[in-house]
């Protein structure tokens, strides 16, 4: 069953053998009159699949602000009580995967800190590449010491932005982000809130989508545009890169902070984002079709049956499908009710090869040439087990078709890769992979393929995945990686109790203790 090295048994298969993760999910709503928390609540029910390690809402009613947050599903973190008890007319709300910081209670999202006239409470999706600089500015600004949620253990960038957020007496929250937003590189998509407005802001390149959405009494601001539909908001436009919102009672407010850079993330339009999005104008699930398209085009082979790896492959499949004329079937079922586990099995089952997710529908692929259709390849584990699995169950040949081209390079700007040594195609040909895999052969879609299939200017793409082209610019290695923060070398102090600093009763103090 192809177990990692930790002996770890991959994903669809198995469990913990992870494909590539997005950082985050992020919604903002200002709403008066309606259950902003419910609201919340569904929009990130929809933005579940950006990431599934903690959820938090935070809602304000004009003179205090709450945050609750925990490890967890957003439907495992918060029920009618907890979602009755957090009343107000804006909310924010997160649900994290970890790019930046372990996964644990402490950088769990919305972070919550001090402002000169009240309290911040911040969602971001996105990686900061400059967080050695960042780290640097507040301690010039604030002082050495560990204050706020740095104090209680948070070890992310984000904890930073809050941080730098607290301004002075001088500047209002808005001044002081119009401030601080030129200073951040990388990718971020940010929603924030004090106790009377909400905020919204998008990097120069515009790298991780953010949309904004109209309701019959007030405004949404979320990561895609299903988490608009659910909230039966109507899609309004992008946020623009190097925009900054502000939504209050006197209505909204635009600011460019920077100039547009654009350089969207391609992997959007390959994997992480939910087919029925729409990102620059153009449908996720036309474009995955038109991927599948090109790949029967540019690989094609004589087989069948084309059969999807269900769910992320399969608008891909079914292009391929059309395009070459070989039917196309579902030669595997998904268990629809396996989420994250955190049960290990034992070296008994793992030898077994249980399979937890993943079912051959062996009546249907016995005996069949198959085409199989996924959206990517990274470590290559899963589709090792996957092609011994359809041979086992009976597969004449297994010939592999992937819909983006070899990932080669680290993400940096929010997506969780495998590090460059882990990664299957740096060092290998298509030919050898496919050799290593088992498969009888292996085609990747071209990158201009794909990029037209996105219907997008290349020029306004990031790539950096497969090309090892970056559009913004990157620090020296030391001062890059997930856990950069919690390296004791930094020029961040011993902890203080930074809750002085936050308004009594305008809920910091309890947000900030692990319930």
């Amino acid at each position: 069953m192809a177990p990692r090295a930790d002996g770890r048994l991959n994903h669809d298969l198995l469990p913990d053998e992870k494909g590539p993760q997005d950082a985050c999910g992020v919604f903002g709503v200002w709403a008066p009159g309606e259950e902003v928390a419910k609201l919340t609540y569904f929009g990130l029910y929809a933005l579940q699949h950006r990431g599934q390690e903690s959820a938090g809402i935070a809602t304000s009613n004009g003179s205090q602000l709450l945050v609750y947050k925990d490890m967890g599903l957003v439907s495992q973190v918060f029920d009618e009580t907890a979602l009755n008890a957090l009343q107000g007319h804006i909310a924010i709300g997160h649900a994290r995967y970890s790019t930046t910081g372990a996964s644990n209670w402490e950088n769990a999202q919305p972070t919550l800190g001090p402002t000169a006239a009240g309290t911040v409470a911040l969602g971001h999706n996105g990686n900061l590449t400059n967080t050695a600089e960042l780290v640097e500015l507040v301690a010039e600004r604030y002082g050495s010491q560990r204050r706020g949620e740095l104090a209680r253990g948070n070890t992310t960038d984000t904890a930073l932005i809050t941080a730098l957020l607290a301004g002075d007496p001088d500047h209002t929250l808005e001044a002081t982000a119009l401030e601080v937003l030129p200073r951040l590189r990388g990718a971020f998509s940010l929603v924030f809130m004090d106790e009377r407005t909400l905020y919204a802001a998008r990097d120069p390149q515009g790298v991780r989508p953010l949309v904004l959405g109209r309701l019959e009494r007030g405004w949404v601001v979320a990561s895609e545009t299903p988490a608009l539909d659910i909230v039966g908001a109507s899609f309004v436009r992008e946020v623009e890169p190097g925009e900054f919102i502000a939504i209050d009672s006197d209505g909204l407010r635009s600011t460019k902070f920077a100039t547009p850079e654009r350089a969207g993330c391609i992997f959007e339009y390959v994997y992480l984002a939910r087919p029925d999005t729409t990102i620059s104008g153009r449908s996720v699930h036309a474009a995955r079709v038109e991927m599948g398209r090109r790949l029967a085009v540019e690989h094609p082979v004589e087989a069948d049956l084309v059969i999807p790896v269900p769910e992320s492959g399969t608008p891909a499949a079914v292009g391929y499908a059309q395009q070459s004329g070989i039917p196309f079937g579902q030669g595997l079922t998904k268990n629809a009710y396996v989420g994250r586990t955190f049960i290990q099995p034992s070296q008994t089952l793992r030898q077994l090869g249980i399979r937890l997710k993943l079912n051959p529908l062996r009546e249907i692929i016995r005996g069949k040439r198959l085409v199989v259709v996924d959206d990517s390849i990274v470590r290559g584990n899963t589709q090792r087990a996957l092609i011994r699995m359809l041979r086992e169950a009976g597969a004449a040949e297994v010939h592999v078709r992937i819909s983006s081209p070899p990932v080669k390079w680290p993400c940096f700007y929010g997506i969780d890769f495998a590090s460059r040594a882990e990664l299957i195609a740096n060092g290998l040909t298509p030919d050898e992979i496919g050799a290593s895999l088992g498969a009888d052969s292996l085609g990747y879609i071209s990158e201009r393929s794909l990029i037209e299939a996105t219907e997008q200017p290349a020029s306004q793409l990031c790539t950096a995945c497969f090309s090892g082209r970056y559009p913004i610019e990157l620090p020296s290695a030391d001062q890059l990686g997930k856990h950069l923060l919690e390296q004791n070398e930094l020029p961040l102090g011993a902890p203080e109790d930074g809750l002085v600093a936050i308004i009594p009763g305008a809920g910091g103090a309890t947000a900030l203790d692990h319930p």
